[in-house]
């Protein structure tokens, strides 16, 4: 082989090992690029997920206040009725009353 030959064969390995050189950088630089993108898109989704939760809890809770409230009113209502209705016998009541004792 000449020494022509083996010099282009020389440059040949050596451009070579330049270029393998430069992909396994680019993919370093890839991997750290993916890797960066990927805790970041997870970083996002959970920030995303507990604002998600935080927004159903408010809504929860205030359904569940707005229940409570119209609970509340419905009880109200009822007991009010109940007063009514008890001040409306009572004078029945106590002619009731007074009529058992007279009688006695």
């Amino acid at each position: 082989m000449s020494l022509e030959a083996i010099q282009k064969v020389a440059e040949a390995e050596q451009a070579a090992r330049e270029r393998r050189a430069g992909a396994a950088e680019e993919a370093k630089r890839i991997v750290v690029g993916a890797e960066r993108a990927g805790r970041q898109l997870v970083q996002d989704q959970r920030a995303r997920a507990e604002q998600e939760a935080k927004s159903m809890l408010a809504e929860a809770e205030a359904q569940a206040e707005k229940k409570a409230e119209q609970t509340l009113a419905d009880n109200a209502a009822q007991c009010e009725a109940l007063k009514q209705a008890a001040r409306r016998n009572l004078d029945k009541a106590a002619a009731f009353i007074v009529g058992r004792v007279g009688n006695s």
